[in-house]
This record gives structure tokens, C-alpha cells and sequence, in this order.
């Protein structure tokens, strides 16, 4: 178990330690609220975590915090911002190495500390969904009656992770992935505050937008790449970190990737057109290089999606189906392990048979339909329900599919300008080649209009 003195906590060590030996990223951690980067959310003046972060010592001690968030996004470093800025006792347990026995010691601990000196304690407890049911349990009666504030951390739903009389007794507050900008910003005051590297380096333009791009986010991985990379500068004369340091320190190459710029679209597009191509090891490639460069894995499935409409269509309609689903697994499951749903995607959608006939046909009904043809809707489609309808002839003569032979009623179903218009046409790949023998059929028994009709557009 750590124990913590909250007033030793942005020492940035345990008490008795060395600063300056610790790591830049726990040197570098905020030791006030407008040090944190990103989370504006969540910060705002009036908002339950702020009047939390701002509390006197000696009032009604606060609501427990579940912390939901990727790793490196703050969820430590607003837990010692809750004691620090209370003036309560601060005690950490990490759920990875902690038991029943450390988690109840902890608890009696502070009980006691309460009432023999009205000292309040905030209990952090990091990776919470790694304990079990029964040492989630332990918790509750010490939430309940205000023992300890409890500050949980978790980088997984806590619907499903965390049990649910814990989770109805706190506040969850879900944290955000950091921006380019909060990480760009986080990197320059690494460089030059006295607690960081007090301007001992310079850092390239290049070399700010690489780490940015590998941290993915994470303001924890930033810096450690930016200490490792300075590491490497600061054996040469010029003191000068560039986009070569930060590719030594992390032994990747940097990805020559700008995510507003003429890469991201150039990359999307050879993507794009690789799958239409049916190049899967191209496809997989561009995949790779977007994943590689920290693009927004939510907006790869949604091309993906698109793809599989607008390329694969109903020459394999499956196709659409694995789309969506992987668009919503990477939603819910998120990076790293998402690049894997979206290569089977990938796989599912270069390798499958192809045809843009359903695209084609939509496309030419809405140019007839905003070109004015249109019509008038048939009598016998119209809705004769409505009051005084049936009178005027709504709905006469109309045949219920279901009624005739096959399923088929054979009656004029398009508007008389339009009668024997032709907008999907299937091709003979895949799933479609079915498609068009039956389809074929069912203009047969439709009448000679639809058996005979001519493509309009």
C-alpha cells in the first residue's frame, strides 16, 4: 500500500526522495487546476468536479469520483488535486497489487485518523476494475457513511467493471482523449518550466508534431517520449531535438502523416480506392499508415461503412453488415485492440465481389426527381383511409401482393411519365448474379412495362 502526505504530493516523489531523478511526466504533474490539460468539461466553474477540486477543509466532505477514461488523460492527477486542493489525507492503492487486507487497513486507517482528528482522507484507488466483486464490496460501507472519499480510476466501462451499489453511490466523470492542441501545449511547458526541462533543449516544429501524433492522447506517453528524445539531444552540441531524436527514442519511424492536411486526404483516398481495387494487401497498408499516424479510428470505420455501400452494394450485402459492426466494436472497444476489427473489415470488403448498382440507381431516381420527373402517385397506390379518400377512387383496383401467384401483383407501380423506367440494374458478381436471375423474373411477371423498360437518367 502508498501512503501519501498531501502536502509532499507535487514534490512529484514520495516524501524523502529526489525530485529531480523522478520521471519528467511526474515532475511535469499539474499542481493546480489551470495546469491541467484538456478535460475543459469537465472543469468548468460551478461543475460537481471543480467545487470538488476547490472544497475547504471542515466542509461536508464531497461525493466519491469514478474517473472513466484512456490512460494518460488525468485521472491521477485530478485524484492528488482532490486532496491537495481540500487539504484532506491523501492514500493511493493500486488495484493491480492491493487485497481485502490492504483495502480494509486503508479504511480503518482513515476511520481512525477521522475521528481522533477530524482529518478527512481521499482513498484513490487506480485500475479499480481489476478488484473483484468482493473487494469492490469492502468499499461500500466507507462511501456510504463519508469515512473516505473515495477517487476510483478505471480505463474500462464502469458498467460493466465496477459493481452497481459502487457505482449508484459515486459521481462518474468520463475523461477525453487529449487534443492535438492539449498535447502540443503540454510538450512546450515540459521544455521550458523549471520543474521540466528549463529550456536545457530546443524542440523542431517536426519533432513536437511527431510526439503529438505517437502519444495518441496521452499526455503520460508525450512526455516520456519527449524525455527520451531530449535524452538523445543533449549528447550533442546543438541541443536540438528533432524529428530523428524522438525515431530514436521510440525505434518507430516517424509517419509522415498531417492529419488536417494533403496526407490525411491522400491516404483515405488510396484507402479508399485500394479496397475498390481489391488490393487487400494495399488496403491493409493505408490502414496501417493511418493507425500508425493517430488517426481517428472512428472516422476510418465510418469510411469503411461507406465503402461497403457504395463499392461491395449487393454484390455481397454481408459486407454492410461487417462494416457497421466493426465501426460499432471500434466505438466501444476502442485502440489498440480496434485496428484488429478494422483490418477483418478491411479484409471482408478488398476480397468481396464488387458492383455500384444500387449507388448508380439511387443516384439517377433522384436526378430524374429533381430534374421534375416525377408524376403523379398511381390511383391504385394511393392511401384510401383517410376521410372522403375511398370516395375519390384512393386505392381502387389495388392487388395485395401477397394474394397472387408467386407474391407478385402485376400492376403499374412508377408514375405514368416514368412507366418502365430502369434504375437498378444488378451486375453478375457475387450475391448480385442472384439478384438479377430473379429480378428478371419478377419484371416478367410485373407486365411488359417492367420486363421492357429502358434505364432513365
Amino acid at each position: 500500500m502508498d501512503l501519501f502526505d498531501s502536502e509532499g504530493l507535487f514534490g512529484q516523489v514520495r516524501p524523502g526522495g529526489d525530485v529531480a531523478s523522478a520521471p519528467l511526466a511526474v515532475r511535469m504533474r499539474p499542481a493546480t487546476v489551470e495546469e491541467v490539460a484538456g478535460q475543459g468539461h469537465l472543469l468548468t466553474v460551478g461543475s460537481p468536479l471543480r467545487r470538488l477540486l476547490e472544497a475547504d477543509t471542515g466542509t461536508t466532505p464531497p461525493a466519491s469520483l469514478l474517473l472513466w477514461g484512456p490512460p494518460g488523460t488525468g485521472k491521477t492527477t485530478l485524484a492528488y488535486l482532490v486532496a491537495s486542493g481540500s487539504g484532506r489525507r491523501f492514500v493511493e492503492l493500486s488495484a493491480v497489487t492491493a487485497g481485502v487486507k490492504d483495502v480494509r487497513a486503508a479504511l480503518d486507517d482513515s476511520r481512525r485518523v477521522l475521528a481522533a482528528t477530524g482529518t478527512e482522507t481521499v482513498l484513490f484507488i487506480d485500475e479499480v476494475h481489476r478488484f473483484s466483486r468482493a473487494q469492490q464490496d469492502v468499499l461500500l460501507p466507507a462511501v456510504e457513511n463519508r469515512w473516505v472519499t473515495l477517487v476510483a480510476a478505471t480505463t474500462e466501462n464502469p458498467s460493466f467493471s465496477v459493481v452497481s451499489p459502487l457505482l449508484s453511490r459515486s459521481l462518474l466523470l468520463t475523461l477525453r482523449p487529449l487534443t492535438d492542441d492539449d498535447l502540443a501545449g503540454l510538450v512546450r511547458r515540459a521544455v521550458s518550466d523549471e520543474r521540466g526541462l528549463a529550456d536545457a533543449i530546443t524542440l523542431d516544429d517536426e519533432a513536437l508534431g511527431q510526439i503529438v501524433r505517437l502519444a495518441s492522447g496521452d499526455a503520460r506517453r508525450a512526455l516520456t517520449i519527449l524525455e527520451a528524445a531530449a535524452g538523445a539531444a543533449l549528447q550533442t552540441d546543438e541541443a536540438r531535438v528533432s524529428v530523428a531524436d524522438v525515431e530514436r527514442a521510440v525505434d518507430v519511424a516517424a509517419v509522415r502523416y498531417d492529419r488536417a492536411g494533403d496526407q490525411h486526404y491522400d491516404v483515405i483516398s488510396a484507402f479508399i480506392k485500394s479496397m475498390r481495387g481489391s488490393d487487400v494487401d494495399a488496403s491493409l497498408h493505408y490502414l496501417a499508415r493511418m493507425i500508425a499516424a493517430g488517426e481517428d479510428p472512428r472516422f476510418i470505420a465510418r469510411r469503411i461503412v461507406i465503402a461497403a455501400a457504395e463499392d461491395v452494394g449487393m454484390a455481397d450485402p454481408s459486407a454492410l453488415q461487417t462494416a457497421v459492426a466493426a465501426a460499432q466494436a471500434v466505438a466501444f472497444i476502442g485502440m489498440p485492440e480496434g485496428r484488429i476489427i478494422l483490418a477483418e473489415a478491411v479484409v471482408h470488403l478488398a476480397t468481396a465481389p464488387k458492383s455500384n448498382a444500387a449507388y448508380l440507381g439511387i443516384d439517377q431516381a433522384l436526378a430524374d426527381v429533381r430534374a421534375g420527373r416525377a408524376g403523379v402517385v398511381p390511383m391504385h397506390l394511393r392511401d384510401g383511409s383517410r376521410g372522403g379518400a375511398e370516395r375519390l377512387g384512393h386505392g381502387a383496383g389495388y392487388r395485395y401482393a401477397h394474394d397472387e401467384p408467386h407474391g407478385i401483383a402485376a400492376q403499374q407501380y412508377l408514375p405514368d411519365t416514368l412507366a418502365g423506367a430502369r434504375y437498378y440494374e444488378p451486375t453478375d458478381r457475387g450475391y448480385e448474379r442472384q439478384v438479377s436471375e430473379r429480378l428478371t423474373r419478377i419484371r416478367e411477371h410485373l407486365g411488359p412495362e417492367s420486363a421492357g423498360g429502358s434505364r432513365i437518367g
